[in-house]
């Protein structure tokens, strides 16, 4: 009977308070047994290293990182035939510093209330961005504008039911196109204690595009971008990919001067031993959202006859293969 009422389980109880009850009791037995182990490896390790024994190998947890499927299409270091296509790119002319990117910034058709606040926050992060309203344009003839207009990108925000979803960058004036899905947006008015940019020109952060389609896709946010940033405006805008999703931030960092007190010999805290330490800190700018590359087209935006570089599918969701980090 005793063991019976050991193994019940919380899901089991009925009644909240007492299921609560039994719920916190495990947890704690579950924490008290973590930490006996937690001692016992300590005390293995610290008694292997008074005999001179090498320790035990330390467990390495399993995840979906260390599990991945190796992927032929990682770049390497001494790819010479990675780098030497870079130099004929479509992306060489902006990264060289020979043209100054020039973006715009439009809609789908149907545009939604937070549409134009999410714009008004990609304005601030790209410089020498410009809006321009779709109205009942077809985009092949935005495309065609901006060529004659010298941009050397648009960017086309979508909406789904008021909120959105999707954004598509397109590189003139012969593509690439990015297709890419956009969630978790958080605007900057919605960000807790955010800060304001300046107009200092950011410095750019990419992490973790490893592979062929990620190092072009890397290359392509890169033209987003003027490729020499003002350090002193301390601005910092960040693409990290994990897992094949690019995580979007926008931060600053702040110096601040703070006084560390030093205790003497006698423990007493004096204020002529008080000095002065630099700490350094971020204050997210805003906005914040996710992206996952769901399709890169070779041109400009061609849905009916254009051909495609790559096409996400649904298996690849389940994969355990890098196809874009």
């Amino acid at each position: 009977m005793t063991k019976a009422k050991e193994a019940l389980l919380p899901s089991t109880i009925k009644n909240k308070e007492k299921r609560s009850a039994v719920h916190a009791k495990l947890k704690h037995q579950k924490k008290i047994e973590k930490k006996k182990k937690a001692n016992a490896r300590e005390a293995a390790e610290k008694r292997a290293l008074e005999l001179g024994e090498e320790p035990a190998p330390k467990n390495i947890p399993r995840t979906i990182e260390n599990t991945r499927e190796f992927d032929e299409t990682i770049c390497r270091p001494d790819d010479d035939e990675l780098f030497a296509g870079n130099d004929a790119d479509e992306f060489s002319s902006i990264l060289k510093q020979e043209h100054i990117p020039k973006v715009l910034i439009t809609t789908s058709r149907f545009n939604s209330t937070r549409g134009p606040a999410f714009i008004s926050d990609l304005q601030s992060v790209i410089p020498n961005a410009h809006y321009y309203k779709r109205g009942t344009y077809d985009l092949k003839k935005i495309v065609e504008y901006a060529k004659k207009k010298d941009f050397t990108s648009v960017i086309v925000v979508h909406t789904n039911r008021r909120e959105p979803d999707a954004l598509l960058i397109i590189a003139l004036p012969d593509g690439p196109t990015a297709h890419f899905k956009l969630s978790k947006l958080v605007l900057r008015k919605d960000l807790k204690n955010h800060g304001n940019p300046t107009s200092h020109q950011p410095e750019l952060v990419l992490t973790n595009f490893t592979t062929r389609l990620g190092h072009r896709i890397g290359r392509l946010m890169q033209s987003l971008f003027p490729q020499d940033p003002n350090f002193r405006g301390r601005r910092v805008v960040t693409f990290h990919n994990q897992r094949d999703f690019i995580f979007f931030r926008h931060h600053r960092y702040i110096f601040e001067t703070k006084e560390s007190k030093q205790a003497d010999s006698k423990g007493k805290v004096s204020e002529k031993k008080a000095q002065e330490k630099v700490i350094v800190r971020l204050q997210e700018c805003g906005p914040r959202f996710t992206l996952k590359l769901t399709s890169l087209q070779n041109g400009t935006f061609d849905t009916r006859g254009g051909e495609y570089e790559w096409v996400h599918k649904p298996e690849m969701d389940t994969s355990r293969r890098r196809f874009f980090l």
